[in-house]
């Protein structure tokens, strides 16, 4: 029966595999990516995925069962495993820290001139200051390091020794490899959302969209500019809720286990003659 259930699916996910590459693959190219490498990162992924959520119950995952599961030969699994993967904790560290800076300073009243409005920060000094906000809400980053950092992706401008925020959201507006980076983990974070509704039919995540495919070019400007109001005020309300639980703002915070929750808006847009006809 699962066997069936599999080859009824699969037209639909060789369409969705298509259409999921076509735009990877553009940027893959762009950037002079050749096949190989995807390949060979893909062939990393398989084996990952499979050693870490294929395994059966109480057993240890072996090369002839990863084998069979991802069509790949077990001297070439062996090979792999032998291997350092790259490990990028370290950009995400980085980026993490500059937006829970941002966020602190858009959604604490202590960092506020009026409800909703940041204050400009002196660099030093005590609270409200930038030092003490980078201090309390990035970990153990440098103030400098995290307001050149800002200063350079376009966030914040200083002025007369106090920093004024500029752009309410952690977005490397001036740096192309941010936007690679962050490219890694939105898409995959709405893909993982996708992949539990498939699986769990009884608390499914939120995930909706809404499209018309005949709309005038003169509607797109107007379109752009209500998407991102109200995809801005959604984010910081959202933002405003999950502050208030997170134990890194908030140590006082009791409860089990470390959890991750998030939410995403995006606006899409292109010409229906780009659209492959299935």
């Amino acid at each position: 029966m699962d066997a069936m259930v599999e080859n009824k699916a699969l037209p639909v996910l060789r369409s969705a595999i298509w259409r999921l590459l076509t735009p990877l693959v553009k940027i893959l190219l762009r950037h002079g990516v050749p096949y190989q490498v995807f390949a060979d990162e893909a062939k990393k992924v398989f084996l990952d995925v499979a050693d870490a959520e294929f395994a059966l119950s109480g057993r240890k995952q072996s090369s002839a069962r990863v084998a069979i599961i991802t069509g790949m030969s077990r001297k070439e699994i062996s090979r792999m495993r032998k291997k350092d993967l790259d490990d990028e904790q370290a950009t995400r560290d980085s980026h993490n820290r500059s937006a829970r800076v941002i966020s602190a300073w858009v959604g604490n009243p202590e960092f506020q001139a009026a409800p909703g409005k940041p204050m400009d920060l002196p660099i030093d000094g005590a609270s409200p200051s930038f030092t003490d906000l980078v201090r309390k809400h990035s970990g153990d980053m440098l103030v400098r390091a995290m307001l050149d950092e800002l200063v350079r992706v376009g966030a914040v401008e200083v002025v007369d020794r106090h920093v004024r925020l500029i752009n309410r959201a952690y977005i490397p507006a001036n740096s192309e490899v941010e936007k690679l980076r962050i490219l890694g983990t939105d898409v995959a974070a709405l893909i993982d959302t996708i992949n539990h509704n498939l699986q769990s039919r009884d608390a499914p995540l939120f995930q909706r969209k809404v499209y018309y495919d005949n709309l005038p070019e003169d509607a797109l400007q107007e379109l752009r500019a209500l998407s991102r109001q109200h995809g801005q005020q959604l984010i910081e309300l959202m933002d405003r809720l999950m502050q208030a639980y997170d134990r890194d703002v908030n140590p006082q915070i009791q409860g089990e286990g470390r959890c991750m929750a998030g939410i995403g808006v995006y606006y899409f847009e292109k010409t229906s003659s780009m659209e492959r006809s299935q």
